[in-house]
């Protein structure tokens, strides 16, 4: 190898260990940045809905107390009852004075109505069901900034694709944190315990 190439060699490897530090230093406070500007974009909309207990949910409900919400169907063969078992068993974790509300929003109001959701939701603790119109579930899909979409089947029926993650948020309705699909139980209560103590 010539002088001139080790010297190149060596300047490449500096250069990418520069940009390694700068990953390692900037990283960390990029992210609280992002999850900031994220803090007043997830969730306020104009939708109107109404939840299992008969009570409206819009803007307004998601203040006042830390609040989940989490985007399924009835219909769902895996992800919405495993995400509801998940939910109850954080909850257990939390213990009675320390569980959040939540909220799990259809995607599909053409076959969830209210009874429908309440039998769905009701061994779930704290877990109230939303639906509404189709208009006013499309807006609040496009508020909480979730994936969904009809997905039609060979003999004529249809399921959903839709986002499986559960979106936190403090007392003050804005957007804390996401909870990962099957994300451990552990984990989630730490959150929740962050989310509990603002």
């Amino acid at each position: 190898m010539t002088t001139r190439r080790k010297y190149l060699l060596i300047g490449g490897l500096w250069g990418l260990a520069l940009l390694a530090l700068n990953a390692f230093v900037w990283l960390p406070r990029a992210v609280p940045t992002l999850q900031e500007s994220l803090t007043g974009v997830i969730g306020p909309g104009d939708y109107q809905l109404t939840t299992t207990s008969g009570a409206p949910f819009t803007e307004e409900t998601l203040k006042g107390a830390p609040s989940a919400v989490f985007f399924g169907f009835t219909h769902c063969p895996e992800v919405c009852p495993t995400t509801l078992g998940d939910i109850a068993a954080f909850q257990d974790e939390l213990g009675p004075e320390a569980q959040i509300r939540v909220f799990f929003v259809t995607v599909d109001p053409e076959r969830d109505q209210l009874e429908q959701l309440r039998d769905y939701v009701s061994w779930a603790p704290g877990v109230e069901g939303v639906s509404g119109s189709t208009e006013e579930i499309e807006k609040a899909i496009r508020a909480f900034r979730i994936f969904a979409r009809k997905v039609p089947l060979e003999n004529g029926d249809y399921t959903m694709d839709h986002s499986a993650n559960i979106l936190l948020f403090d007392r003050n309705g804005r957007f804390f944190e996401v909870v990962g699909y099957q994300e451990e139980t552990d984990r989630v209560v730490k959150k929740i315990q962050r989310l509990n103590a603002l």
